[in-house]
């Protein structure tokens, strides 16, 4: 096989009602999702044997390779190909990590998804069929969205993926504090019981007034800095609308033409990208 990449973008929750808390523990979410042009890069080289580094601004904070996302996906892909009768060839992939990690915009589950592309591609395997779908779920509960790679409404667990077809790209600017969230800390804090309701479903996919992101609340309890990003968003000049992305804490600001960091009150220390939704 000749060396080739896979562009691993940001995911944007534009929406994200959590409908209410499963009998099974997980939680039942109806969700916008779209992806940036802002993202992390997996390169990958043949090897004699499968092997995982990294470089970047926040490579230092990855997982050791036998616990990475990446490692997941290459397991899972393994599988799939043995039971195929295909041959998966050892591989070296070279992660360049630009998102900041537990940040709210799938840098992991981009990672996997990413990994998993790379690895169809070398097994062969072109289709991503419902058994490659049911694998890339069980790695993650955003590695399915991630790997259709389209702006989606996402429900259920993240299993049930509609692609918004006509969809209208959005300018935007990305901006972390660099505070970790814990995605099972925020829906701990929501404080559902299982088999409990909670909110109502999306009304209009396309119209923002009906969009809300459920876990920003409760991750605004456990880091209040989420909650001063907002506001400096919410009122830059040009912003039509500032949220929260997935559990954080990468907030978004929707701008009305392409987003210039400089005229944001923004800390030195917090991470910015400005990108394109789509």
């Amino acid at each position: 096989m000749a060396a080739f990449s896979v562009f691993a973008p940001a995911k944007v929750n534009l929406a994200l009602h959590v409908l209410g808390r499963r009998d099974d523990g997980y939680h039942d979410l109806d969700s916008l999702v779209a992806f940036a042009d802002v993202g992390d890069w997996l390169h990958f080289t043949p090897s004699s044997q499968f092997a995982i580094t990294a470089e970047g601004p926040f490579a230092a904070a990855l997982p050791h390779a036998s616990g990475n996302i990446i490692a997941k996906a290459w397991d899972a892909v393994s599988v799939i190909a043995a039971q195929r009768g295909v041959a998966l060839s050892p591989v070296a992939v070279h992660l360049v990590k630009n998102l900041p990690v537990s940040s709210g915009i799938g840098g992991g589950s981009a990672n996997a998804a990413a990994a998993i592309k790379g690895f169809l591609k070398i097994a062969g395997i072109a289709e991503r069929d419902p058994e490659i779908m049911a694998a890339a779920l069980a790695i993650g509960a955003d590695v399915p969205v991630c790997l259709t790679g389209r702006a989606c409404r996402m429900r259920g667990v993240g299993e049930v993926i509609t692609p918004i077809d006509h969809f209208a790209p959005h300018h935007a600017l990305l901006v972390n504090p660099l505070v970790e969230v814990s995605t099972p800390q925020v829906f701990g804090a929501l404080g559902l019981a299982r088999g409990e309701r909670f909110g109502a479903v999306i009304g209009d996919e396309r119209d923002a007034a009906f969009w809300r992101n459920d876990l920003a609340a409760p991750a605004i309890r456990l880091a209040p800095v989420i909650g001063d990003v907002l506001r400096r968003l919410g009122t830059a000049p040009g912003v039509t609308r500032a949220f929260m992305s997935g559990s954080g804490a990468t907030c978004v600001a929707l701008c009305e033409e392409k987003a210039d960091p400089g005229r944001f009150d923004l800390e030195a220390s917090w991470w910015r990208a400005p990108a394109t939704l789509c």
